[in-house]
């Protein structure tokens, strides 16, 4: 399994999972033009994808589903609840699958799972990719640290996982306090120590992970990478989902 994150941040999402010949795109956040360029930095085709699976109604993750179905010929996959309450038009869609939260997905040998979370969204979901006895988890816009997440990550060998903030960049910046109150929130998004303290309970199955959906506002890179290495220590395979690029590939 190879997989790579096109975009991730409240500007756009988008993230490329390729296994056992199954090409899958989990959120459409992000225009077509920049999406088909940066997956041709990584010689992948835009066109022919299995799947483009949406996680939840918020714009930065559905924005484009309309152009990637229309454009790249590619079958949307979102619960009915989700595409009822997207905000943004669409456009015409004649190929979409809809699916409950919670609710098992095949594309040929490989099982995509979907896991129910706390985001203020109005269906929202997570995603595990199956294949090959591997697991990769595309978690992102979780809420806060809910028990079946807990219970999820030492099952998984490579994880996307939200870190979206900082505390005291968050405390200190330039949000209303009903913004930040949200964000901390059940319904909100993880901070850096949340993220990595779930990652340091996932255990050694766990290969790498991902610090995906940074907050251009209350976070940065690099503060994000520190706070996880104080709990995970210098070895541990870590990596950045940029607001402005695609991702190296990585391997499952």
């Amino acid at each position: 399994m190879i997989t790579f994150s096109l975009q991730s941040g409240s500007n756009g999402n988008a993230i490329y999972v390729e296994a056992a010949g199954v090409r899958l795109l989990i959120d459409a956040g992000i225009s077509g033009k920049l999406a088909e360029g940066r997956m041709r930095l990584r010689r992948r085709d835009a066109r022919g994808l299995d799947a483009v699976l949406i996680s939840h109604d918020h714009i930065d993750h559905v924005r484009s589903a309309g152009v990637f179905q229309r454009k790249f010929k590619a079958p949307l996959y979102m619960t009915r609840k989700t595409h009822m309450a997207v905000s943004c038009d669409l456009g015409p869609l004649t190929d979409v699958h809809y699916f409950k939260a919670g609710q098992t997905l095949r594309f040929d040998s490989v099982v995509v799972h979907t896991l129910p979370t706390p985001h203020d969204a109005v269906d929202g979901v997570a995603f595990v990719v199956e294949s090959q006895g591997k697991r990769l988890g595309i978690l992102t816009d979780l809420g806060h640290p809910f028990d079946g997440l807990r219970d999820l990550l030492p099952t998984l060998d490579a994880a996307y996982l939200e870190s979206n903030y900082d505390p005291h960049l968050l405390a200190t910046g330039p949000y209303p306090a009903w913004l930040q109150a949200r964000i901390r929130g059940a319904g909100g998004h993880l901070s850096n120590d949340e993220s990595a303290r779930l990652i340091h309970t996932a255990g050694r199955k766990l290969q790498w992970a991902v610090l995906a959906h940074l907050s251009e506002q209350n976070n940065h890179p690099d503060i994000a990478l520190a706070t996880a290495r104080r709990h995970l220590g210098q070895d541990f395979p870590l990596f950045i989902a940029s607001r402005y690029e695609v991702s190296p590939v990585l391997e499952v």
